[in-house]
């Protein structure tokens, strides 16, 4: 994934200068001289702000605190200011970070770098599920046991997401099949017990547990 890095500054030779040293870090740069052509610039969804506090019109931190209830991705301040109190009042209308110039370009990357680690840590989180030692991150739709990742079809992970999401709660056959292959699929819900088998296979030869249990008669449950 090419992140796009939106570069806010009045100083033409030096958003030149980060614009070209991010492109060849394999970032995408967008530049912007002021706050209107910024605000225009949002429109490309940026993943990371570099904004410059000292701006003729509308400064940095007046821009921040303009966009920051609709901008979610990380602001970080550019700025020759080096006081304490400017330093907190950026942070406190919603800026990320805070960088004094002179910086020096690695500085620069290191910091955006962790920042974008960060978010993404934080979305993946969101989607992350853990059962004995069994992590399945449901936004990259991976499966890892102790560090060792276990692959499945789609079919299979669809199945497999279904039972841990509803841990404890016994799903038949008619069930799993409308949820997974959807409720105008034609083929036969008999095709669930294969796939089953396969995601049992799968978990016991490199866990050497039982995720799933057959509640006979019934149907099919992930052990809590």
């Amino acid at each position: 994934m090419q992140y796009k890095i939106l570069i806010v500054d009045d100083e033409p030779m030096l958003t030149g200068l980060l614009a070209d040293y991010l492109g060849e870090m394999g970032y995408l740069p967008l530049t912007a001289a002021d706050s209107v052509q910024a605000m225009e610039k949002l429109k490309e969804s940026p993943d990371l702000i570099l904004l410059d506090i000292n701006m003729p019109g509308m400064n940095g931190l007046e821009l921040c605190r303009t966009i920051r209830d609709e901008v979610t991705c990380p602001i970080l301040f550019l700025t020759a200011r080096d006081a304490e109190q400017d330093k907190i009042n950026g942070l406190l209308i919603g800026g990320d970070d805070y960088i004094t110039k002179p910086f020096s370009l690695p500085e620069v990357a290191a910091r955006i770098s962790a920042h974008l680690r960060r978010e993404a840590r934080t979305h993946d989180s969101s989607r992350l599920l853990a059962s004995r030692e069994l992590l399945v991150n449901l936004s990259r739709r991976t499966v890892h046991f102790k560090g060792t990742e276990i692959e499945f079809s789609k079919r299979e992970f669809d199945i497999l997401e279904l039972l841990l999401t509803h841990a404890g709660q016994v799903f038949d056959r008619e069930r799993i099949y409308e949820a997974v292959w959807g409720l105008d699929a034609s083929g036969d819900s008999g095709v669930v017990k294969e796939h089953i088998r396969k995601i049992r296979q799968k978990l016991q030869s490199v866990t050497g547990k039982d995720y799933i249990e057959t509640v006979w008669g019934v149907g099919y449950r992930w052990k809590q």
